[in-house]
């Protein structure tokens, strides 16, 4: 299972990701949840990165699924928007495959 928990402060701007495990929804290579949300989520770090000023830390490790960001101070606009489109792409995948593949979780730290 995919377990993925975004956080966010108290006035709602993000300050973190964390993304890991594999979904087992296929066999690997195969398995299409698990593509679904690798590209959701790498490509919305690849758009902070290039489309805003927001300084991060990340860490990955492709073997375990992990996928951790923790901005060094809460995101802006730009990256609300943009974290915005990826939890409502992760919903969107969580709907229509369960939670035996993703759990998706929002905390206010």
């Amino acid at each position: 299972m995919i377990t993925i928990t975004i956080y966010r402060n108290h006035t709602g701007r993000y300050t973190g990701l964390h993304c890991i495990g594999h979904a087992g929804f296929e066999r690997f290579g195969k398995d299409i949840v698990c593509a679904a949300v690798s590209v959701l989520v790498l490509n919305t770090l690849n758009a902070v990165d290039a489309f805003t000023d927001e300084e991060f830390d990340f860490e990955s490790d492709p073997e375990s699924g992990l996928i951790d960001i923790c901005f060094r101070h809460p995101g802006g606009h730009d990256v609300g928007l943009l974290f915005d489109t990826m939890v409502l792409g992760l919903k969107e995948i969580a709907s229509q495959y369960g939670t035996d593949y993703i759990l998706l979780t929002i905390k206010e730290v």
